[in-house]
């Protein structure tokens, strides 16, 4: 179970992590399970169902589901996350959810790499995890465009020269190119998916070796609600299709791994206020169409949520043993 703190409730314009979600996330363990003489697990009745779920709703503010459930099977679980001796890579974590998410790791005791294209952010991020108490020799810089197969190869092997990479967070991710898709440009398309598909997948296969000769290994690939909605983000076709093909990686890879320790994830992190998002606020609106007044709409309303009470919710599952599940923040406006 993930409780959040009030002030996580509201909108982030600065994209602040809430270090009391981040506290919370870090030292939660919970789980209920009803069960049966036999030791089975019940299927709750349609009653007591819909009332765990407005109690859930009402503790957390909106309830995180993991995709398949096992049948016969009600369960709230959060792990409680102690990475001490562990190594995460983050990626895209100079702004935004990768930030959040590198800042909640360093404070569950990982040792933390920032990968990202902009070295300034990422510096920001490691004196943001300094003043958390996060120790420089626990922190590493890895400025890298994903997008270069080259560029992604060198830091992934500049990574690895240092040691074995535990968790692996696959946050970097392109929304362009929007617009009709007639007039999109193939080489356009191809980067999309060379970022948003490629660069995960192909650091997994980087640092899998080192999982599996460990027998444990956690890899998130961070996606998007829209894969549930496809139609919900129209002149977006791009962004759609290329979390959708990374979920069916992840899904499918998580068979693969099934039984070696290493577990493989989708999180979709819900409607997180930040630059993507102010991003595709600011595109003219003849080129985005309807996407322009529904991101805008979003953020006026306060329904985008800040980027440290997404994180906690990943944080809060992550050193759990499920795997080839789709973790879904729900929020009450359109995912992106």
């Amino acid at each position: 179970m993930v409780l959040l703190h009030v002030c996580c409730s509201g909108r982030s314009r600065a994209g602040a992590v809430c270090l009391v979600c981040v506290a919370l996330a870090a030292g939660l363990t919970r789980e209920f399970t009803r069960l049966v003489p036999d030791g089975k697990t019940a299927p709750p009745d349609a009653a007591n169902r819909k009332e765990e779920d407005q109690n859930r709703q009402e503790r957390t503010g909106g309830p995180l589901r993991t995709v398949p459930l096992a049948p016969w099977t009600v369960r709230e679980t959060a792990v409680a996350t102690d990475f001490t001796g562990k190594t995460a890579l983050v990626t895209g974590a100079g702004r935004g959810i990768g930030r959040a998410i590198a800042l909640g790791l360093g404070g569950a005791g990982a040792r933390v790499v920032l990968l990202a294209r902009t070295t300034g952010q990422l510096e920001q991020t490691r004196d943001l995890l300094r003043e958390q108490g996060v120790p420089d020799g626990r922190t590493s810089v890895v400025p890298a465009d994903l997008a270069d197969e080259q560029d992604r190869s060198r830091a992934a092997e500049g990574v690895l020269a240092e040691g074995r990479v535990d968790i692996l967070v696959n946050n970097a991710a392109t929304v362009e190119p929007l617009g009709p898709t007639i007039g999109i440009a193939p080489a356009d398309l191809r980067l999309a998916f060379e970022v948003n598909v490629v660069a995960p997948a192909a650091l997994t296969a980087a640092v899998l070796p080192g999982m599996l000769e460990a027998g444990w290994g956690r890899v998130v690939n961070v996606s998007s609600g829209i894969v549930s909605n496809p139609a919900g983000m129209v002149r977006g076709n791009a962004y759609a299709a290329t979390k959708a093909a990374l979920e069916a990686h992840t899904v499918n890879l998580a068979a693969e791994l099934a039984g070696t320790g290493v577990t493989v994830n989708v999180y979709r992190p819900g409607g997180v206020d930040t630059a993507m998002q102010a991003w595709i606020r600011s595109q003219d609106p003849q080129r985005i169409g309807g996407l322009h007044e529904r991101f805008n709409r979003n953020f006026a309303e306060g329904a985008l949520i800040a980027p440290g009470h997404s994180a906690a919710r990943l944080l809060a599952h992550l050193a759990g043993d499920g795997t080839g599940a789709i973790w879904d923040v729900d929020t009450a406006s359109a995912q992106a």
